[in-house]
């Protein structure tokens, strides 16, 4: 009897590159959170520093479930998003964690990534999706520095890319970090000499990070005297799409088989 092959099905890139981040962080000591996408407008944004008439959470920016004008007994904004950014989860894991004794904090100081599906209302091209992928990173502890960020990041974009890198930080603004900077990673490709992913700069563009802002500290429950924390976050699309040499985002989403068999 003549037994009919069948073809294994594939994992897609996104999955794969979220087991691979996970992994390598998870070796550094890191845990892996989730959380809602479907998120409070308080932890979206209040809790983040973000102001109330901050472009971002206008309706062409932002997908909005409910808007609400009233608060609760707390002074909380009462709207509903999809939520824009894994920045939300990381408040919710830092007001867990002010819970603890400063003995306990000492001892266990917060560190986690979130990697998640995030949501703008924004036009769909060939580098943007109204619904993507981020990782987000986070460290709350004693002592904590821009140094300590930027030696985690070297280390972890080093292992996804399989070739020592360094980091360079320039000096930016976000409303979550202070001070704040984006970074870029040393091109893989070409080491810095210059080549077509890197647009013959030797730096590729890779996300925005910082030291956690003391209000957002503050609106968790955290003494930011006492504690300190750097924040990351990327988008895994753009990691993938680095990776593995994709020209269009929209690759990744429209479910043609030619592609995800290629995992």
């Amino acid at each position: 009897m003549d037994i009919m092959e069948v073809n294994k099905g594939h994992l897609h890139p996104i999955t794969i590159l979220t087991d691979r981040i996970a992994q390598i962080f998870t070796d550094m000591g890191f845990d892996v959170a989730d959380g809602p996408e479907m998120e409070t407008e308080w932890n979206n944004f209040d809790a983040l520093n973000v102001p109330r008439n901050h472009p971002s959470r206008d309706m062409q920016d932002t997908f909005w479930l409910k808007k609400e004008k009233e608060q609760d007994r707390l002074g909380r904004p009462m709207g509903f998003v999809l939520r824009t950014h894994t920045s939300s989860i990381q408040i919710r894991e830092m007001e867990k964690w002010a819970h603890l004794t400063d003995e306990d904090k000492k001892a266990q100081p917060l560190a986690l990534i979130v990697p998640g599906k995030v949501f703008r209302n924004e036009a769909t091209d060939a580098t943007h999706e109204a619904q993507f992928h981020q990782v987000e990173g986070l460290l709350v502890g004693e002592g904590v520095s821009l140094a300590n960020l930027k030696a985690v990041l070297e280390a972890f974009f080093s292992k996804l890319f399989e070739r020592d890198t360094t980091i360079r930080m320039r000096s930016s603004f976000f409303p979550f970090v202070e001070p704040g900077v984006e970074f870029d990673m040393q091109c893989f490709k070409c080491g810095g000499t210059g080549c077509n992913v890197c647009k013959q700069t030797g730096w590729i563009e890779i996300g925005g990070a910082g030291m956690v802002h003391p209000n957002v500290l503050n609106n968790c429950g955290i003494n930011n005297r006492n504690y300190q924390g750097f924040a990351f976050g990327c988008g895994m699309d753009r990691l993938a799409m680095l990776k593995w040499g994709i020209d269009d985002i929209r690759f990744l989403y429209n479910g043609d088989l030619r592609v995800v068999s290629q995992f």
